[in-house]
């Protein structure tokens, strides 16, 4: 699902000003001008830079107008499917990356394939680009990403002599027992948090689903998704999160600004929560890239972020991909990373986020990025909550490897189930 990174965004009107007008797609008041209905998703951007690119792109492109709609999530999946399936489908999409490959199953999204090498596609980061390829052919252009850091208290760690942030998994599991002292707890970390563990079994050469010719196969159950589990499993000791939970339940930023917690996982923007919570902790919040297994690769996050689809029904195709054009290219890259505080969707771009210390850590991570398998199916594996209730059995005292082939044997099979 798209993963949401800062909670305070500033809020969108409905329709822009300077966006375009009231008139139907295709028409506009201005002879010769052809309007474009172009559909974001709310709080993904601040009004500012939505207005900066809209005057910039009819500056650019004085024969198209934009008309700037915003979208409500609840409910998005249902409304995009229908819109890709109508005959006036609007001209370019924001989506989830994950959801992706169930859109284009509909056979309503464009095939941007041709586009990718004019796109710098070469460049892209993997986590981010990999969801909008499916079969080959690449029908979602990355947009922005996010992911996972870890948030740290830095008196916490100063009081337990703990200098600098662990590089490696194992300076993190020895820094995390050395913090877990005196009633702190070295990390809260809930057992169902499971994009966490994604990242550890991703480390560790393994994943969470795989496609062997036309059949997906879930494979929790291979050693190397078991050592995952494993580490995670270690790690989680550490704390008192709930075994049968996740980090919304309850908010975990709630817990880390009781300011007895050294360390969570969480995107960046966490620490607003965090300091909403405990004004107290303000500037007293450190950001690090989850480690990895050596101290020169971070560790595998799962990259969240947005995509750019342009439906099969949209009336002006190459209008619109001019958009994706210039919503994916570098200048308004740029000013989005600078402004929002996302990751670029190109790894040369990473270096717009150096001056602040919780973006670099997010970019740092996205590197070596992932995203969950791409089936039409898996958001099916999400709501039956298969890899939450593994980890807690496994958690609670049940055999890992017996628990990760049951649930793998579920995957497989939702993953497989035809409509």
């Amino acid at each position: 699902m798209r993963y949401r990174l800062l909670a305070a965004a500033a809020a969108f009107s409905l329709v822009l000003a300077g966006c375009g007008s009231a008139s139907e797609p295709g028409t506009s008041g201005e002879t010769g001008t052809t309007t474009l209905t172009v559909w974001f998703m709310r709080d993904s951007l601040s009004d500012a830079i939505v207005k900066r690119f809209t005057d910039d792109f009819r500056r650019s492109h004085p024969g198209i107008a934009l008309n700037v709609q915003i979208q409500e999530w609840d409910g998005i999946g249902q409304k995009v499917t229908s819109a890709l399936a109508s005959k006036d489908a609007p001209d370019v999409i924001e989506v989830g990356n994950t959801q992706v490959a169930e859109y284009a199953a509909s056979g309503g999204v464009r095939d941007l394939t041709g586009k990718v090498a004019d796109l710098g596609g070469s460049d892209w980061l993997p986590g981010l680009a990999e969801p909008g390829k499916i079969d080959g052919r690449q029908y979602g252009i990355p947009w922005y990403a996010a992911n996972r850091v870890v948030i740290y208290n830095k008196d916490l760690f100063a009081k337990a002599g703990v200098t600098a942030p662990p590089k490696t998994r194992d300076e993190w599991i020895d820094v995390t027992a050395k913090l877990n002292k005196g009633g702190v707890q070295g990390i809260y970390l809930p057992g169902q948090n499971w994009y966490t563990l994604a990242g550890f079994v991703w480390d560790e050469g393994g994943d969470l689903a795989v496609k062997e010719g036309d059949r997906w196969k879930g494979v929790l159950d291979t050693p190397q998704a078991l050592a995952g589990m494993a580490f995670y499993r270690r790690l989680q000791a550490l704390g008192k999160g709930p075994k049968d939970s996740d980090e919304a339940r309850p908010p975990q930023a709630d817990v880390f600004g009781k300011g007895d917690v050294a360390q969570i996982v969480s995107a960046p923007g966490g620490a607003v929560a965090i300091e909403k919570a405990n004004p107290d902790l303000k500037g007293k919040l450190g950001f690090f890239p989850i480690p990895g297994k050596t101290a020169d690769t971070p560790g595998a996050v799962f990259t969240g972020g947005a995509d750019l689809i342009v439906p099969e029904a949209s009336a002006h195709p190459d209008e619109a991909y001019e958009v994706v054009k210039a919503l994916a290219g570098e200048k308004f890259q740029l000013d989005m990373a600078k402004e929002m505080s996302y990751v670029p969707n190109r790894t040369s771009y990473a270096g717009v986020l150096s001056g602040d210390e919780a973006t670099a850590a997010m970019a740092a991570g996205a590197a070596a990025g992932h995203a969950t398998p791409n089936s039409p199916n898996w958001a099916a594996v999400e709501a039956r909550n298969v890899i939450k209730e593994y980890m807690t059995k496994v958690l609670t005292g049940g055999d890992a490897a017996t628990e990760a082939k049951a649930a793998s044997g579920v995957i497989t099979t939702i993953l497989n189930t035809t409509s």
